[in-house]
């Protein structure tokens, strides 16, 4: 009895969390441990300025089953942290990001792709100062766990992707050398509803 006991909990253990991914997902970003950043050039190749964006907000849907999701962020562009209260300033202003005209950053993924059950890659839009492009997330990780404080499911990962800031209207510096590349470092953890 003992032995059917344990092997039905062990069974338990393996099928009930895939069960809880049979079925469309949907988990809020925690807004304490999900922090987008990001990596510039200054003066062609002089440094790397490194910053990050300190509020941010969204939702991701994730249908592990069906090989199926969405995500939607909104970043809060005048919270742009570099550790140098001169150059957030800049950041904010119509030279850069432009928060009073637009203040936030979002992305919308449609197509999410898995393997192994997994998500790897999502496909979506980001719009940045007000024009959208299409841009893919590359998932470096990505986990599950029961969360031990919260008694809930939480999910996070680690997202990177690239782009030419130019595109999006942000050029400043390039009369000056900068490299217009930009390269975004996502750390993220939701939630389960």
């Amino acid at each position: 009895m003992r032995f059917l006991i344990s092997s039905l909990a062990a069974v338990a253990a393996v099928v009930l969390p895939a069960a809880a991914l049979a079925e469309p997902v949907t988990y809020r970003l925690d807004p304490g441990h999900t922090y987008p950043s990001f990596e510039a050039d200054h003066f062609g190749g002089a440094s790397i300025w490194r910053g990050k964006f300190n509020k941010t907000s969204g939702t991701v849907v994730l249908d592990a089953q069906a090989g199926t999701g969405s995500v939607d962020v909104t970043i809060d562009a005048a919270s742009v942290d570099t550790g140098n209260a001169d150059l957030d300033k800049d950041l904010r202003s119509e030279q850069f990001f432009d928060v009073s005209r637009f203040p936030t950053a979002t992305f919308k993924g449609n197509t999410v792709h898995f393997k192994d059950g997994k998500p790897v890659e999502v496909d979506g839009t980001f719009t940045l100062h007000g024009v959208p492009h299409p841009l893919k997330l590359t998932l470096l990780s990505f986990k599950c766990y029961q969360n031990p404080i919260l008694k809930k499911e939480v999910c996070g990962t680690e997202a990177t992707a690239a782009f030419d800031r130019g595109d999006y209207g942000v050029s400043y510096g390039k009369d000056y050398g900068f490299f217009m590349k930009t390269t975004l470092h996502i750390q993220a953890e939701g939630i389960r509803e």
